[in-house]
């Protein structure tokens, strides 16, 4: 019996039925070990040496493993056709050597890029070593990643407090974002105009004609400047006569695009379907994996971490055949089409994502997939047999158009186009492509050379130039892909840091840079500008690249890239924080002291008027401040909140005074947000709006009832202590002799009545005291399937939020994660950390990042199984 190893249990499970008993497959559920988030981890003055940690989780699964080779033939290594694949069959086989499980068994390397049947039969027959080189570049990428962040992270927690981390892919990519916004905020609109003319022809169809010259210039977008300008041409034309001095027809083609990349699919996903890049992984991973189609679970989509662009030549002969059943024979082009990829630095070796089976078209697997499943499956159907049939044969008219009125002379033109034949277009088109379909896909009527037209109308129309729109998640990671930043593998998981960094917000699926972005982005362009250039972050992933190929020595690049570095990182210890400031004022002045409309400077005190305004640092980051402190204390929030249409500036608003004090109650805003005070100096007294409060629906009574909080409801009937109401950091809440109980809203602290408090700190005892066992469970929000050791898993949704349940097992999903998004892998990944934290003493496993103890003490957390990315 030969032990075989994947990554996911869903993959163990479909594998072991196509190779049988004489098999063994265990999942590793990903990487099995990590560099431990502490100093130390990668030492440059040992020559680079790395200290590995396993936790609790994997540990498991590895004893498992062990004890499966102590009767094993052979040890075969099957993870992911990647870097992150290899590095994961590596890090296996050198723990098992550590532990003596191998002991004289053959060890093989076997990759596949589809979870078939016949795929894995022929890699099986087919094995190799594994490729030292591939590893050697995930080691140098492993380290580079540890060393930037290791090192520049406490740099900004030293110099920026409120600064999260900084990383080698991840702080590029959010320069890509800030740089967008400044951009936008730099632009300046510009008016202009364009003039159309609706015409009759003598059969009287109508069209539409552009203005294209006027008074023999040639004129471009941006010439007419204003409407009197447009109004003077719209008058000539009112007056002209029209006659179509030019008719020209000319055929053209249309060619279709190659399969998807991972970049590629993730951009179609977010504009088609409205997916995020993460999302768009889930589901291509679950395609990919397998699902049960008509009693046998099959992948249905090949490797979806890839930049590859071409297809195997028995999978291009299989589109063939399909075109010619599903399309017809006029469909298929002669010979096969073969593409090249034109991405930056790209080099994975694997296919295109494409279809397992061709003849598995979408209609006849829809019945057992998901509805996302389903749409990104016949995305990737359309997309890759699109790739193989004949081009699309259009017919383009252009019509040019004199107009003559007296001595003036203006010129039109009218295009439409009609699409002869629809070749690839059958199957699929890019949504940019439909975009110009509709620009100049209008049909003309029949328009003959030299005959005279009749004005129907004519209209001038205003317009503005626009900014550059901010980045999609789509446009973002096609923008990576152009520079050379990143890898299939890491689109995802950088977006995703962006965004639980909070440098990032998501808004009308728009990424706008958080204040804290820009902070961040404005102190590495000043200190560290080196380390955030484009050119020089896709230099380097091109030496990574050269040392998977075998051209470059791994540990070279490291020693070249931390002498620069280190000395950069020495020289900024001695920077002072008032330098930083005084950089930072000066980059980020548009944002931070915007242009006031009276003219005034905008960095004078709006209360004091002496003072200077200037960026100041707190323990939760950054806000403007007056450097009159402490005789002036105003302050306002650094830079607008992305998406909330505030300007980032709120000057105090007196609301009333209080009634019985006779003090006044004043709206502030603070570095921790707006709040109401009464009072001044050291006795005044602050109430925090609570969350869904604006300020700018805060009035008097509101005021009152904030600073009257605590409020007593009244006595408990059985004890006489007094039962009160208020809002915490954990949000609204009675509280009765210690005891916290929490209200559905705020409104409610202001309302609840004495029998109903009374109640609601009943309920909470009665919960306390049956310990869980007298709660009825929550209803399923999600069916994922039988656990591989047997028994249902469901997602629910408990009173700490939702969860994954097996059985006594319960996973508390990771937070901001949809409940309806986890699939069956990522929940046994789940339970299995659980359940191997409960093991290991009950203690609560360290995040991810955490410093962890000695491994015989703690029990630490498993990443997640496909999350391959070190940026």
């Amino acid at each position: 019996m030969d032990v075989v190893i994947v990554e996911s249990p869903a993959k163990a499970k479909t594998i072991n039925k196509y190779l049988g008993r004489n098999y063994k497959v265990l999942a590793s559920f990903g990487h099995v070990r990590d560099l431990p988030a502490k100093d130390g981890s990668v030492r440059p003055d040992e020559d680079f040496a790395m200290s590995w940690a396993v936790d609790s989780a994997s540990a498991k699964r590895l004893a498992d493993i062990s004890k499966a080779m102590k009767d094993a033939d052979g040890l075969i290594l099957a993870t992911d056709p990647d870097r992150e694949g290899e590095a994961i069959s590596w890090h296996v086989l050198e723990i098992l050597r550590q532990k003596k499980a191998v002991k004289g068994q053959p060890v093989k390397r076997v990759v596949f890029n589809a979870i078939t049947k016949q795929a894995v039969l022929d890699a099986m027959a087919h094995p190799r070593d594994i490729d030292a080189d591939l590893v050697d570049a995930y080691l140098a990428r492993r380290a580079l990643d540890y060393l930037v962040g290791f090192t520049l992270s406490p740099v900004l927690w030293r110099k920026l407090p409120g600064a999260r981390s900084a990383g080698r892919v991840q702080s590029v990519a959010l320069r890509l974002v800030c740089d967008r916004e400044a951009e936008i905020e730099r632009f300046v609109r510009e008016e202009y105009w364009q003039i159309a003319a609706t015409l009759l022809t003598p059969r009287t169809e109508s069209f539409e004609a552009r203005l294209t010259g006027f008074e023999g210039k040639r004129l471009q977008k941006l010439d007419i400047k204003n409407e009197a300008q447009a109004s003077d041409i719209k008058a000539m034309l009112e007056g002209a006569t029209f006659r179509a001095r030019s008719v020209e027809a000319k055929p053209t083609k249309r060619n279709p695009g190659p399969p998807f990349t991972t970049s590629t699919l993730q951009q179609a996903a977010s504009s088609r379907l409205g997916f995020s890049a993460s999302r768009t992984m889930q589901v291509a991973q679950r395609l990919y994996e397998g699902v049960d189609v008509g009693g046998e679970t099959v992948g249905l989509i090949t490797y979806m971490r890839t930049d590859g662009v071409q297809m195997a030549p028995e999978a291009i002969a299989a589109a063939r055949d399909a075109i010619g059943k599903e399309f017809g024979a006029r469909y298929l082009p002669e010979k096969p089409r073969y593409y090249s990829t034109k991405a930056k630095n790209a080099q994975e070796a694997h296919e295109a994502i494409r279809p397992t089976d061709f003849f598995r078209t979408p209609a006849s697997v829809r019945a057992h997939l998901d509805a996302d499943q389903f749409r990104l499956y016949e995305m990737v159907w359309k997309r890759a047999i699109a790739s193989q049939m004949n081009a699309a044969e259009i017919e383009r008219t252009t019509v040019e158009i004199d107009a003559v009125n007296g001595a003036r002379r203006a010129e039109l033109r009218a295009v439409g186009s009609v699409v002869r034949f629809d070749g690839f277009i059958a199957a699929y088109t890019d949504q940019k492509e439909d975009d110009a379909e509709d620009e100049d896909g209008k049909r003309l009527p029949e328009i003959r050379e030299g005959e005279a037209l009749q004005r129907e109308a004519v209209v001038a129309t205003q317009h503005s130039t626009e900014p550059p729109p901010r980045y999609t998640e789509a446009t973002l990671i096609k923008k990576m892909e152009e520079l050379g930043i990143g890898r299939p593998s890491t689109y995802a998981a950088t977006l995703k840091t962006l965004e639980d960094r909070e440098y990032v917000v998501i808004d009308k699926r728009r990424l706008i840079p958080h204040s804290r972005g820009r902070l961040v982005t404005a102190f590495l362009e000043n200190f560290f500008d080196k380390y955030v250039e484009y050119d020089f972050t896709a230099d380097l992933e091109e030496r990574l690249d050269e040392i998977s190929d075998g051209k470059l020595d791994w540990k070279e690049v490291l020693r070249d890239f931390w002498k620069d570095f280190s000395a950069h990182v020495e020289e900024t210890r001695e920077l002072r924080v008032s330098d930083v400031l005084d950089a930072l004022n000066e980059e980020l002045a548009p944002l931070v002291f915007p242009a006031r409309e009276d003219g005034s400077d905008p960095r004078v005190c709006p209360r004091c008027g002496t003072g200077k305004l200037s960026l100041k640092l707190g323990r939760n980051g950054a806000f403007v401040g007056c450097s009159n402190y402490p005789e002036c204390g105003y302050t306002r929030q650094f830079g607008a909140e992305a998406g909330d249409g505030a300007d980032g500036e709120t000057a105090d608003r007196p609301l009333g005074k209080d009634p019985y004090t006779s003090e006044e109650i004043v709206l502030k805003s603070g570095r921790f947000g707006p709040y109401v005070q009464r009072g001044e100096g050291k006795e005044a007294k602050r109430a925090s709006l609570p969350k869904g409060w604006k300020p700018e629906e805060m009035d008097h009574e509101k005021a009152l009832a904030l600073l009257s909080l605590p409020r007593d409801v009244g006595k408990h009937p059985e004890t006489g202590k007094m039962i009160s109401a208020g809002i915490g950091r954990y949000g609204p809440f009675v509280l009765h002799d210690g005891t916290y109980a929490n209200l559905d809203s705020v409104e409610d602290v202001f309302s609840i009545g004495l029998n109903r408090a009374v109640t609601v700190i009943a309920e909470k005892k009665n919960r306390f005291a049956k310990g869980g066992s007298g709660r009825a469970a929550p209803a399923a929000l999600k069916d994922l399937g039988e656990h591989p050791d047997g028994g249902k898993i469901t997602v629910r949704d408990g009173r700490y939020g939702p969860y994954v349940n097996w059985g006594k097992v319960n996973a508390t999903l990771p937070k901001g994660t949809d409940p309806q998004s986890i699939e069956l892998d990522k929940a046994l990944e789940l339970i299995a950390a659980k359940a191997g934290s409960a093991k290991g003493g009950g203690r609560k496993a360290p995040a991810r990042g955490a410093k962890k103890s000695a491994p015989k003490k703690a029990a630490g957390k498993k990443p997640a199984a496909k999350s391959k990315s070190g940026d």
